[in-house]
């Protein structure tokens, strides 16, 4: 029989022991996902608003474009067949309002989504945008 040398032995001993992680580790790990999860969520609510927000405005340009080629024939916004009530994605609900006897309009995009931009997106017949200039 052959014997092994005493730190062989020793090696051996704590190899077989080390499986696993310690209690020390998994906290740290804990700690790194925490950090790195509350950069993260803020940064993915701000896109999926700013996604959810150009649905409005490719909601408000479609509408507007309906108008205007309605205009080109008629002469007046008031003669022309109705325009999409809600955005592409249906996110967002679109309303007509005409001003100047049907010679101009202002078109108004609303939500009941929560939102960083508070007010109402907005699009007149002079391509104005309002009322807040950040939403947009």
């Amino acid at each position: 029989m052959q014997v092994r040398p005493a730190r062989h032995r020793f090696q051996h001993a704590r190899t077989r022991n080390t499986a696993g992680f310690t209690l020390l580790e998994l906290i740290i790990a804990v700690a790194i996902i925490g950090i790195l999860a509350s950069i993260a969520v803020p940064s993915y609510q701000r896109y999926v608003e700013g996604s959810r927000r150009t649905d409005a405005h490719a909601g408000l340009m479609q509408a507007a474009q309906q108008l205007e080629r309605c205009y080109t024939v008629n002469n007046t916004y008031a003669d022309c067949p109705s325009i999409p009530t809600s955005s592409p994605d249906g996110i967002y609900s679109i309303s007509l309002s005409l001003t100047g006897n049907g010679s101009g309009y202002t078109l108004t995009a609303s939500t009941s989504q929560a939102d960083r931009c508070p007010d109402e997106l907005t699009l007149n017949h002079r391509g104005e945008r309002g009322p807040n200039a950040n939403c947009w």
